[in-house]
Order: structure tokens, then sequence, then C-alpha cells
């Protein structure tokens, strides 16, 4: 079975797409923890960061570079931080989360909800970027 963002690859589902070039796409997380919160992912399916190919792998990272460039102009904050769980969705993923102090990625703690506007209000932002 396809996973999340697979079927959000396949516009299948509808997503807040940031970024997005041959191999890969950012999109804004339903779910942040912090405003601005954006997910990476390569348009393979791969469950596991380490699974990919030393290509695919450095691929990945330099489109989250790019894409966490673009968000620190667009987000005011200290840093872009970066962290790979990959448990919740077996599909290599990388949150780049706005952060101004280390609580701002605890995602243990309860989730922000993201409002239509507020996330259409980013992507222009970003697009103007």
């Amino acid at each position: 079975m396809p996973s999340i963002f697979s079927r959000i690859i396949n516009r299948e589902l509808p997503a807040y797409i940031v970024a997005e070039d041959d191999s890969h796409m950012a999109i804004l997380d339903i779910n942040p923890v912090a405003l601005g919160h954006v997910i990476v992912f390569p348009k393979v399916e791969v469950d596991y960061l380490f699974d990919l190919d030393d290509h695919a792998y450095q691929a990945l990272m330099r489109f989250s570079k790019d894409v966490a460039k673009r968000l620190k102009d667009v987000v005011s904050c200290k840093r872009i931080g970066v962290t790979v769980i990959g448990l919740e969705v077996p599909h290599v993923h990388v949150h780049l989360i706005p952060i101004n102090a280390m609580d701002d990625m605890n995602f243990s703690k309860t989730k922000l909800s993201l409002d239509a506007s507020v996330a259409e209000n980013l992507i222009n932002r970003f697009n103007n970027h």
C-alpha cells in the first residue's frame, strides 16, 4: 500500500506544497510542532533513511538544505532545526522546523493545527523568496 507521501506525490491527497523538483517534495506539516514546520521527502518510496543509496541520500539533504534556507527567510526564527525520526510513516522524510529554543522541536508537546489561511500565506511568502 502506498505511503501517505506517495499518495500526496501522486496528487491523490491534498497537501500544502512549498517546494518540488523531479525527485523531491516539501510540504507543510498539517500537525506542526512549530509554525512553518515542513516535511521533505523523496518521490521514491523508501522506508528507512539509511536504505537510500548515497546519491539519493545526498540529493535529499541538498534539497532539504535549499528548502531550509528559503524557510528561514519566510519564518522569523534563530535556526531551522532538522530531525529524522521515521517511525510514523514508512517513507523517508526530513522535518525542518523553525526554532528559537530547544523545546520548539519537542514532538511530545501538543501539536498545532494548521489553519488554511495561515498555510496559504506561508506558501505565498515561500514562493516569493
